[in-house]
């Protein structure tokens, strides 16, 4: 038997099965092998869940039973008027909050490029007719102001200029009740303090509810390729329930499943590379509510009660905004949890501590694309006496490939004295059939996770490696564009190609005449296929395929020279 065709067949096969599989997913259908969202509970039906605003279409709390009240359309919401946007800006985001409800509605990250058009900043939040993603928090539990209310901006600065924080005061009041809503901005930093402080001048007691919530449209980040798809819709973390992420279509049937009541935690809005993460104070009891608002827009929400409140008497509740590239140290020191936003896909356990290993060698080199040389080097090496197992394997087999066929044509009938015959050949030879497959099954899990890694890294995004790579998680298009097709031309997935060419001739020649043809045209089918990946991940392929060329090549030479003494 050929082992080794075998292996590369069932390797081609599988290959063609995740393209497939990653076509399904770009276009919004179910997986076949990774779950849409980690479930923990079922989401029971809930007579108070959030209803469009028709006016705005987005939902407006108002009063419910309990204090941890699900959001409802505000039939008594106050009249709004026109607002003003107040822009602030550090170095590193421009933010555009409208007084007309104190709602975040435009954020620029300015030191991340836009994937579609490089020259322009990336904008995450925004209020356009094409994209809406929005951050709004407001009080309910009666008629109090939310994020449909007129707020004043207190004077102020909006730049940080020489300092290290920059604050916008608003305020707004209601039937006697004043919101005051603080959002505070840092220097090098995406993570907004937001502060409510809710003063009771009504003369009776009051219990309000905090609602923080991010609003969303279900389109895809615009320039996502479409032969890998990454996840984007909203995310829970509690400790109960750990991470729980679920598809806008889950939300959309009534199906998505969450923590409903914690007392720790966050929600998240994520999509590749980037996330927003509301993270209300702990220790603190809240509701969490997600909900299709209107068609294709979508929230999140935490609901937290304030206590009650006295006549004369004020409560302030702080909690955090995190909007940003989702970078790991600062993930992690955020809140617990946020960490896992990164998708490192079901073979995390493995790919984390890759990550971690990339880390420290880019302290060390300073290049992204010298780290990806170098961790492949270092992995080949981990993994050399496994590899030269199976290369010493495939060079035995090439040098006995002629008996094998010469066995085959004297029992062309007889497949059972065919097998006798090449076992015996086995035996003498001191061959293992099996020995070039289960080196390559233990390596597989590497490869995939090392794939996600660099798959998922913002750390990456925009980071260049030398001469034409200007951006490691963007396509190599040394050669351009072919503008019908849309497909970047680049010469490292060129160069894999030439590569895999060159270990099928190294390899032993399958018998059949249609199977070698197929061999020969998959370096051109997977050089097709890499030509619309991110140029990391090439890279990555190109400097292994080089190793294992020079590996096997000695191995071959080592064992020819032996056969010949």
């Amino acid at each position: 038997m050929d082992i080794k065709r075998t292996v590369l067949w069932v390797v081609f096969s599988f290959s063609l099965l995740l393209l497939w599989d990653s076509w399904m997913r770009h276009n919004g259908h179910q997986s076949m092998f990774f779950p849409s969202a980690n479930q923990t509970q079922e989401q029971a039906a809930n007579p108070a869940a959030p209803v469009a605003n028709p006016a705005a279409g987005s939902p407006v709390p108002q009063a419910a039973a309990t204090p941890a009240a699900v959001p409802v359309d505000a039939a008594a919401a106050p009249a709004a008027g026109k607002g003003e946007t107040i822009t602030i800006t550090t170095d590193v985001v421009k933010a555009d909050i409208d007084t007309l409800g104190g709602e975040l509605k435009r954020l620029e990250l300015l030191k991340q490029r836009d994937v579609v058009d490089p020259s322009k900043n990336l904008v995450l939040f925004d209020s356009g007719a094409a994209h809406t993603y929005l951050a709004e928090t407001g009080l309910i539990g009666g008629a109090f102001p939310n994020h449909k209310s007129l707020f004043v901006a207190k004077p102020g600065a909006r730049t940080l200029d020489n300092g290290n924080e920059v604050q916008l005061v608003l305020e707004a009041e209601q039937g006697g009740v004043k919101l005051t809503k603080t959002y505070t901005f840092k220097r090098d930093s995406y993570l907004i303090d937001v502060q409510h402080t809710v003063t009771n001048g009504s003369g009776a007691p009051i219990n309000p509810s905090l609602y923080l919530q991010l609003l969303r449209d279900g389109n895809k980040p615009g320039g996502e390729s479409h032969f890998y798809s990454t996840f984007t819709g909203p995310a829970v973390y509690t400790e109960a329930g750990k991470f729980e992420k679920m598809t806008f279509e889950k939300i959309a049937e009534g199906k998505a499943e969450h923590a409903k009541q914690a007392d720790n935690g966050w929600i998240a809005l994520v999509q590749h590379y980037f996330v927003s993460a509301f993270v209300p104070p702990q220790g603190k009891a809240r509701s969490i509510v997600t909900e299709q608002v209107k068609p294709n827009l979508f929230s999140v929400a935490s609901i937290i009660p304030m206590g009650e409140v006295a006549p004369g008497a004020s409560v302030t509740m702080d909690a955090k905004l995190y909007s940003g590239p989702q970078e790991s140290k600062v993930l992690e020191a955020v809140a617990p949890g946020l960490e896992l936003v990164k998708d490192y896909g079901w073979l995390t356990l493995i790919a984390k501590p890759i990550f971690w290993l990339m880390t420290h060698i880019h302290a060390i080199v300073g290049n992204w694309g010298w780290t990806i040389i170098l961790l492949t080097v270092l992995i080949k090496l981990i993994f050399f006496p496994l590899s030269a197992a199976s290369y010493r394997s495939m060079a035995k087999m090439k040098a006995v490939s002629p008996r094998m066929q010469a066995i085959r044509e004297r029992h062309k009938g007889d497949p059972q004295a065919m097998n006798r015959e090449m076992m015996a050949m086995y035996k003498t030879e001191k061959i293992n059939p099996l020995g070039g497959c289960l080196p390559i099954a233990i390596q597989i899990p590497v490869f995939i996770s090392l794939y996600w890694v660099l798959l998922a890294s913002v750390e990456m995004r925009g980071a260049p490696w030398l001469g034409w790579i200007h951006d490691l998680t963007a396509p190599d298009t040394l050669f351009g564009t072919i503008p019908y097709f849309n497909m970047p031309v680049g010469l490292l997935p060129i160069i894999m190609a030439a590569s895999m060419f060159l270990q099928t001739k190294l390899n032993p020649t399958p018998p059949d005449p249609v199977q070698a043809k197929v061999m020969m045209f998959m370096p051109l089918v997977f050089s097709f296929m890499f030509f619309f990946f991110p140029s990391g991940l090439v890279l990555y392929w190109v400097t292994n395929n080089i190793l294992s060329i020079a590996q096997q090549w000695v191995i071959t030479k080592n064992i020819e020279k032996g056969k010949t003494k």
